[in-house]
């Protein structure tokens, strides 16, 4: 059963060939089986077949949704209430959030089963899943290498059928990063699209929650679930949410495809090029236009993100100070020995780090020539995107640099780390919609190749990714010993 895509699942489910007990069960059994991956932190096994037993009453009164009974799993960035939820950091290690993302609510409410919470950078700040409290999670392809971050947890489960689809969150390529590592489908909306309300905030303009699955339909059904205004969330957007499968069979006849010259220069790895290179010529048999464009501004990505990012980062991290709720340090002398301690022994060195580079982007004297300035560019990079979009229907080009690497290989080195994720930063500073979709492999690792789309087109890259998976079977493929 942990083969088949949510649409099989649901007519299993509805045709009486296995009840959602049973099929919960089954992905609770292996994730007992595959514990090595550290993909979970908690897992929810009597909620889980609690949810299960509704969903299976509820197909039986014959009225479920797509979701009804299908087994997904959250990243441990959302809110669930009565289980815990740590954002992968000792500050949270025993908070039990009171209420429900509205993502949560959403599939709660369309009757999905949510077998636990994922792993995740703490915080949502890493590119490896190595900064999480509870240990590094592993790539399933190959155990010694990392799978991405922030959503490694996500990504790692998905792509060893320890979930159906997962939530993941994407600030600066968190979903599509691991997502292009693990060999998995990875959608991260335009900013807006899905609410962030109950969504823990890293940096509060650039977070966005999203889907990620093995293939571009599931990512539709995933997406139709948690699309919406919220009037809850000050960012949500008020449009309404176009039925996302309606138009996955659509001819890509008369596409246009643009390459940005600035994707494939240097630092780009030779293999992965090439296999980018055949997955584009795909899309030309399908009857595509490619084009070479140019965005003269993407190489100012990373240094106005890690000015804009970590600023937000410090002002939303602010309220863990060891009074309300979260990790308290003991015996504090004083308040300014409770704030100090707390927050030193509650934080990883990563997010301190990143707090530091905030607060010091944030300081007087500094907010002008730093923080005002990365706004300035983030206009520009937006800029860029409005024009390319004006001449080409999506932008594809690479999700990282290179195949997964080694556990521990780049911890020791921030800015090595930092430069992981150089295609991906752009796209959450302008606030348009991209996936990353499997398009082969490189030294027998996984490759992502990344769709890049105009404001609330999802439902044309799920198109664009769909097409290309019929003719491709790239997100079948299975890490060995996962089968």
């Amino acid at each position: 059963m942990h083969n088949k895509t949510m649409t099989q699942l649901a007519h299993g489910l509805r045709s009486g060939e296995f009840s959602s007990v049973e099929l919960t069960q089954a992905f609770l059994d292996r994730i007992k089986q595959h514990q090595e991956l550290n993909a979970y932190i908690t897992v929810n096994e009597d909620l889980a077949l609690q949810e299960a037993c509704a969903a299976d009453i509820r197909l039986a009164n014959g009225n479920p949704e797509l979701l009804t009974g299908i087994p997904i799993a959250q990243k441990d960035i959302f809110c669930t209430e009565g289980v815990k939820t740590t954002c992968g950091s000792r500050m949270l290690d025993n908070f039990i959030a009171p209420y429900n993302a509205t993502v949560v609510e959403k599939f709660n409410q369309a009757g999905a089963v949510m077998l636990g919470k994922l792993n995740m950078d703490e915080f949502a700040m890493g590119s490896s899943n190595e900064t999480s409290h509870y240990g590094a999670v592993k790539n399933p392809w190959d155990t010694n290498t990392v799978p991405g971050g922030s959503s490694g947890g996500s990504a790692a489960a998905v792509a060893a059928r320890l979930a159906i689809g997962a939530t993941g969150t994407d600030t600066g390529g968190s979903i599509r990063q691991p997502a292009a590592l693990c060999g998995i489908t990875g959608l991260k909306p335009t900013y807006g699209r899905v609410s962030r309300y109950g969504m823990i905030a890293y940096a509060s303009s650039l977070d966005q929650g999203g889907p990620m699955t093995r293939g571009a339909e599931d990512a539709a059904i995933m997406l139709q679930t948690m699309a919406g205004f919220d009037e809850k969330d000050s960012t949500s957007v008020d449009l309404p949410v176009p039925d996302y499968r309606a138009g996955l069979n659509n001819s890509l006849a008369g596409l246009k495809i643009g390459l940005p010259k600035e994707f494939f220069g240097e630092g780009l790895n030779s293999d992965v090029a090439v296999t980018l290179e055949t997955a584009v010529n795909e899309y030309r048999k399908l009857g595509a236009e490619i084009r070479e464009i140019s965005m003269p501004n993407l190489n100012l990505a990373i240094p106005a993100y890690y000015v804009v990012a970590p600023a937000e980062c410090s002002a939303n991290l602010s309220r863990f100070d060891g009074v309300r709720y979260g990790y308290r340090c003991e015996n504090p002398v004083d308040l300014t020995d409770l704030y100090t301690r707390s927050r030193g022994e509650g934080f990883g060195k990563e997010v301190k780090r990143r707090i530091l580079m905030g607060t010091y982007a944030l300081s007087a004297g500094y907010y002008d020539a730093y923080y005002i300035k990365a706004q300035k560019i983030r206009r520009l990079i937006s800029e860029d995107f409005k024009n390319a979009l004006a001449q080409v229907d999506v932008i594809m080009g690479p999700v990282t640099p290179t195949t997964a690497f080694g556990i521990g290989e780049k911890i020791g080195n921030p800015i090595e780390m930092y430069l992981s994720d150089i295609y991906t930063i752009a796209i959450n500073l302008a606030g348009v919609p991209a996936m990353s979709i499997p398009a082969g492999f490189a030294q027998g690792k996984p490759v992502g190749l990344q769709i890049i789309g105009n404001y609330f087109a999802e439902d044309r890259l799920l198109n664009i990714a769909h097409q290309y998976q019929q003719v491709a079977d790239w997100h079948l493929h299975i890490p060995k010993g996962f089968e």
